[in-house]
C-alpha cells in the first residue's frame, strides 16, 4: 500500500498546489505590465545578496538570525524530503551521490541532522516571540502559530525516522546490540538511543511515524502557503529579483500626461488592478513581520499610517475581489468603467480602502523600505495614491494649496519674488553661468537655501568655502527654479514635470551635462541626480558635504580653529537613505580640532525622519502622539551634545522648531558648512 499512498499523497498535494498557484497567478497578472527583466546579472547579484544570503535579517539580531537558521534548514532538508518521496515507492532508494556509503552522502546526513535541529530552534524563537513575549510589531495569528509547529513537528519526524532506521539497521546486523552515538549523525543518533528499546511493533510505528508525517506535512505545509503570510516563502525569491533597480530616490513618472488626460486615463492609482503585477507581488510576499511600521516615523508618533497594514489592507481588498478582477482581466476590459453602478472592485481604494489621513502621514523616509528583507516598497504606492487624489479629484490638505500656488506665481513654495532668488550672495561676488559660463561647477542653490534666513548662512559659508578653496564655480542666479519635489512628492505630476523639462531646458542650455553641480539641499540633489534623467537631464551631483569633505583630503581646505564641542549628527533621509552618503558629513566634522562626534541611538540608515519629507515641510502633521521632529529632537539631546549638526536645509528648520518646542532655544543647530568655515576662518569676500 505505500506506493498507492505516495502516490495518491503526490498527485493530490502537487495537484491542489498546482491549483492554488495559477490562482495566484492569474490574480498577479491583473496588474498594469511593468519590465523587470532588464539587466539580469545585477538582479541575481542582489537575489544572491539579499535572498539567500539574507543580509538585511540580522539587523533585527535574535529574529534574523532565528530566520536565517529555517531558510538554510529548508533549502539543506529539500532534498530529504524528495528521498523520502522515493522511498515511499522504494525503501531503498537514495540519490546516488547522496547514499550513506558516497562520501557526500557522510557530509550530508550529518548537515541534514545540524540543521533539523537549527530550523527547530529557529522555529521556537518564533513560538516565544508569537506565545510569550508577544512582539507587537507582528502580526499575531493563528495561522502563524500554525505553521512554525508544522516545521518544527516536521524535524521531529524526521529525526525520530532517522533515529527508528538506525536501532533497525542494528538489530538486523546484531538483534541484541546496543545503539551507540554516532557523531556523523548526531540527532538521529540521539533520537536512537530514546527509542532503542522499543519493541520491534512500537518501534516499526515511530519509524512509519515519522517517515508519513514528514512526507504529508511538507505537501500539507506547501499548499498553506498560497493562503498564508508565509507565502513568501514561495514569493520572497522572486520579489528580490524583480525590485526596482532603479535609484531609491526615483519615482516612476506618469509619461504623457497630456495624452492620459485626452485618453480619460487616471492619473495615479484609483482601483486595485492599476498598481502593476510586481506590486501584487509585494502584496503577496509581505511576511507581517512589522519591521516597517517600527521603524515608520508616523507610525512611531501615533499617526494611522502602518506601512504594514497599508500592504495587508491592499491585499486583502484584492483576494476579496479575486473572482471579479481575474473575471474582468480575462475579458478584456481589465480598466472597467467607472460610470453608472461602478463594481465594487472598481471603486476607488481612497476612501473605501485606505483613508486619505494615511496617505498624507508619510513623509517618503523610506525607512520602511530601508528595513524590509524583501524589498516592498511603500513610497511609490502612497505617492500613486496622491497623484490621484490630487489630479484627479482635487482633494490634498489645505497648506499644500498656498504651496502650489505660490510655485506655479514664483517658482518656489513661499511665494517670494523670483527676482530676489540670488539676494543670498550679496556681498560674495558670485558669478552666475550667464556671466561666467566656462565654470567647472554649477551651484545650485535650492529655495529654501536662497529664501530661509537661517538656511541662507548656510548657503553663504558653502560659497565662502569653495572660494577659499579656489573652486570655479558659478550659479544659476534668478534663472534657477524649484526642482519641484515638493509637487512630486505630494501628488501634483503635472506640476512637477513642468519645473523639471523648463529646469532641464535651462541646464542643458548652459552645457550643465559636462560639469558638476554642487548642491546644499539633499532634496534638490535626489531629483536632479535620479528623476531627471527622465526629461533628458544627466547630470553629476554632489552634496555639499561630500564636496568638502574632499576639499579637506585634497589639502584645499584646512580646519584649523579648534572648536571643543561634542557635536551630534543627524543623518537626513534624503542623503542618506536616499543616496548612501553617510560618511562625508562626519569626515568633516573629524576633520575641525577638538569636535568630538557623537552617535544617537538612532544613526546613519536607521535615523528618524525630521519630518519634512513628503512635502511634510509645508502642511501641518497629522494628528498624534507627538510630534516626529520633537521626538527625533528628544534623540539627539539624549547624546547630550554642544551642538546639534545637520546637513539639509529642511531638518534644520524641523530640529530648530524641535528645539524650541522641548524649550532647548539656546543648543545651537549648525550645519557641516558653518562649523567648517568656524575652524577655517572666514575671511573678507573678494571685491
Amino acid at each position: 500500500m505505500g506506493p498507492v499512498i505516495m502516490a495518491a499523497l503526490l498527485i493530490v498535494g502537487w495537484g491542489v498546489f498546482a491549483f492554488s498557484a495559477v490562482r495566484r497567478w492569474r490574480l498577479m497578472m491583473v496588474g498594469a505590465p511593468i519590465n523587470r527583466g532588464d539587466d539580469r546579472v545585477e538582479r541575481l547579484r542582489r537575489t544572491v545578496t539579499f535572498a539567500f544570503a539574507q543580509i538585511r535579517m540580522p539587523r533585527y539580531p535574535v529574529a534574523g538570525i532565528a530566520h536565517i537558521l529555517i531558510f538554510f534548514g529548508f533549502l539543506v532538508l529539500l532534498l530529504r524530503s524528495l528521498i523520502l518521496w522515493g522511498r515511499g515507492f522504494d525503501e531503498s532508494f537514495n540519490m546516488w551521490l547522496f547514499a550513506s556509503d558516497q562520501p557526500l552522502g557522510h557530509i550530508y546526513a550529518f548537515l541534514k541532522d545540524v540543521f533539523a535541529v537549527l530550523v527547530i530552534l529557529g522555529a521556537l524563537v518564533f513560538v516565544y516571540y508569537r506565545m510569550v513575549k508577544r512582539l507587537g510589531r507582528m502580526t499575531l495569528s493563528t495561522e502563524g502559530l500554525i505553521i512554525i509547529w508544522i516545521i518544527v513537528v516536521m524535524m521531529v519526524a524526521d529525526i525520530f525516522y532517522d533515529g527508528a532506521d538506525i536501532v533497525r539497521h542494528a538489530r538486523a546486523e546484531t538483534p541484541a546490540a546496543a545503539v551507540a552515538f554516532n557523531m556523523a549523525e548526531p540527532a538521529g543518533s540521539f533520537a536512537a538511543l530514546m527509542v532503542q528499546n522499543l519493541p520491534d511493533g512500537a518501534l516499526n510505528c515511530v519509524r512509519h511515524a515519522g517517515f508519513w508525517i514528514h512526507a504529508a506535512l511538507v505537501l500539507i505545509f506547501l499548499n498553506l502557503l498560497p493562503y498564508s503570510k508565509h507565502f513568501h516563502v514561495i514569493t520572497a525569491i522572486p520579489n528580490v529579483y524583480t525590485q526596482d533597480l532603479n535609484p531609491p530616490g526615483r519615482l516612476p513618472p506618469l509619461v504623457d500626461i497630456d495624452g492620459m488626460l485626452e485618453r480619460e486615463e487616471t492619473l495615479g492609482i484609483k482601483r486595485i488592478n492599476q498598481f502593476s503585477w510586481k506590486a501584487i507581488l509585494d502584496f503577496y510576499t509581505c511576511t507581517e513581520c512589522g519591521r516597517c511600521t517600527e521603524q515608520c516615523p508616523a507610525a512611531s508618533t501615533g499617526k494611522k499610517l502602518s506601512p504594514k497594514q497599508l500592504t495587508l489592507d491592499l491585499r486583502d481588498f484584492l483576494y476579496d475581489h479575486e473572482k471579479e478582477l481575474v473575471a474582468a482581466k480575462v475579458a478584456g476590459n481589465g480598466e472597467a468603467a467607472a460610470e453608472g453602478d461602478v463594481p465594487e472592485q472598481d471603486k476607488d481604494l481612497v476612501d473605501g480602502v485606505i483613508d486619505p489621513e494615511v496617505l498624507w502621514a508619510c513623509t517618503s523616509c523610506r525607512a520602511c523600505e530601508q528595513e524590509c528583507p524583501v524589498f516592498i516598497s511603500y513610497v511609490d504606492k502612497i505617492v500613486d495614491m496622491r497623484r490621484y487624489l490630487v489630479q484627479e479629484r482635487g482633494e490634498f490638505p489645505n497648506e499644500l494649496q498656498a504651496a502650489f500656488r505660490c510655485l506655479e506665481s514664483s517658482a518656489n513654495p513661499w511665494g517670494f519674488p523670483s527676482d530676489e532668488r540670488d539676494k543670498w550672495a550679496e556681498g560674495l561676488g558670485v558669478k552666475t553661468l550667464a556671466e561666467h559660463p566656462d565654470a567647472k561647477i554649477l551651484f545650485w542653490v535650492g529655495c529654501a537655501p536662497a529664501f530661509d534666513e537661517r538656511a541662507k548662512k548656510v548657503t553663504r559659508a558653502t560659497a565662502r568655502l569653495m572660494q577659499m578653496a579656489g573652486v570655479d564655480f558659478a550659479t544659476l542666479g534668478n534663472e534657477e527654479q524649484c526642482t519641484g519635489d515638493l509637487a512630486r512628492r505630494a501628488g501634483n505630476e503635472y506640476l512637477f514635470q513642468m519645473y523639471a523639462q523648463a529646469n532641464v531646458e535651462t541646464l542643458n542650455g548652459y552645457g550643465v551635462n559636462k560639469k558638476k553641480i554642487v548642491t546644499t539641499c539633499p532634496h534638490c540633489l535626489n531629483t536632479l541626480a535620479h528623476e531627471y534623467p527622465d526629461f533628458g537631464g544627466h547630470y553629476e551631483v554632489i552634496h555639499h558635504t561630500t564636496f568638502l569633505a574632499d576639499l579637506v583630503r585634497q589639502g584645499k581646505i584646512k580646519p584649523t580653529k579648534p572648536i571643543n564641542q561634542r557635536v551630534v549628527y543627524h543623518d537626513s533621509c534624503y542623503l542618506g537613505r536616499y543616496n548612501q552618503v553617510y560618511d562625508a558629513p562626519r569626515d568633516v566634522l573629524r576633520s575641525i580640532p577638538g569636535i568630538s562626534v557623537v552617535e544617537p541611538t538612532a544613526t546613519r540608515d536607521r535615523g528618524m525622519c525630521c519630518g519634512a519629507g513628503g512635502a511634510q515641510m509645508f502642511k501641518e502633521e497629522e494628528e498624534g502622539k507627538e510630534r516626529i521632529a520633537n521626538v527625533r529632537t528628544l534623540q539627539l539631546l539624549d547624546t547630550n551634545p554642544d551642538t546639534i549638526s545637520s546637513a539639509c536645509p529642511f531638518c534644520q528648520r524641523m530640529l530648530i522648531d524641535g528645539l524650541a518646542d522641548n524649550e532647548k532655544e539656546d543648543m545651537p543647530q549648525m550645519d557641516i558648512a558653518e562649523l567648517l568655515l568656524e575652524s577655517v576662518g572666514d575671511e573678507p569676500a573678494p571685491a
